[in-house]
């Protein structure tokens, strides 16, 4: 069912920064069967430390009866330009040095890995969309992609998402690349970071209490050992502070008139999801969303999980999703 491809795209291709792609290669994944008219196509936007296989990571909304449905739709997620998954080029930088897309020293914006999705959907002959679908950094890019073509998508879904980075966000990542410079075990140490800012109080309360066990022997802890070693194992240093960097870089007013004007050119029929207990991007920045962006509608999902919720609340989310097309 998951079609794993690499497009090898031969002409070089400049970033926002002024800095040159050489070499550029896109992993992508696609799903189910393109119809006639090529009226049926769903593009995900994956978040940070995701890739192009949506069925594994986002499988709570992947499948038969589900808003990512192959049996009914021409799915197409591409690997983020500067992650480790496949999409790599070599950046030849303005003052002669070159090194590769995912290299610790990397400027890469969202507007840039928005251009290569561009170059992909030329490549694959897709004009336009039926809807465009990211969580997180997936969104941001979702929703630079609908600013600078308007017309490209006739839905757009974005959760757990912001207009521009915060500083809150920012500080965040900053304190995980400060992790990853510090020591051999900093992937580790930045993913045990993030995790504050995935979850919450509650949720580290509630499953990974101490439970009255011995002094040293904390549950959450543990947690946190967990997360860290298993992110290190399938993830480089240098793509997390790529990558990081250019969801810090994320504000759709720069260079534009003004961050609200810009969210005004977008045409897509847009829901913006929120979740209640989402500390890294709170409600109030969903909010911000819908009430910029022409059209759009607001649903903020009771959830304890956090930022994670966007992951996790799959039938929740499927059923936002499915009531907001059928209300349009």
């Amino acid at each position: 069912m998951t079609s794993y491809q690499i497009f090898e795209h031969p002409e070089s291709v400049v970033l926002e920064m002024g800095d040159k792609l050489e070499g550029l290669k896109i992993a992508y994944c696609t799903y189910g069967s393109l119809n006639i008219d090529k009226s049926n196509v769903i593009w995900v936007c994956h978040a940070l430390t995701a890739n192009s296989d949506v069925s594994d990571w986002w499988h709570k909304i992947f499948g038969k009866n589900k808003i990512l449905d192959p049996t009914k739709y021409f799915i197409i997620c591409a690997n983020n330009l500067g992650s480790c998954y496949g999409t790599e080029a070599f950046i030849q930088k303005q003052d002669g040095n070159v090194e590769r897309s995912s290299s610790m020293d990397a400027i890469i914006t969202i507007r840039d890995m928005v251009k290569i999705h561009q170059i992909l959907a030329k490549h694959l002959q897709i004009e336009n969309v039926y809807m465009l679908i990211g969580g997180s950094q997936g969104a941001q890019q979702c929703m630079e992609w609908a600013i600078v073509s308007p017309d490209f998508a006739e839905y757009m879904v974005l959760l757990a998402t912001n207009a521009k980075h915060s500083a809150w966000g920012i500080a965040f990542n900053e304190a995980q690349r400060m992790a990853i410079k510090a020591g051999p075990e900093g992937l580790k140490a930045a993913r045990a970071i993030a995790m504050l800012s995935y979850r919450n109080y509650e949720m580290f309360e509630r499953t990974a209490d101490r439970d009255g066990g011995d002094i040293g022997d904390y549950g959450a802890a543990t947690y946190q050992q967990h997360q860290g070693a298993k992110l290190a194992k399938r993830f480089t240093a240098g793509s997390y502070m790529v990558l990081s960097r250019a969801m810090d870089s994320h504000d759709v007013g720069r260079n534009r008139f003004s961050t609200d004007s810009a969210l005004q050119k977008i045409k897509s029929k847009t829901l913006v999801i929120g979740i209640s207990s989402d500390i890294l991007f709170p409600n109030i920045e969903q909010k911000y969303l819908a009430e910029n962006i022409p059209n759009a509608k607001l649903e903020i999902i009771d959830s304890p999980f956090g930022h994670d919720g966007f992951l996790t609340e799959g039938s929740i989310i499927n059923n936002c999703i499915q009531k907001f097309i059928k209300e349009i």
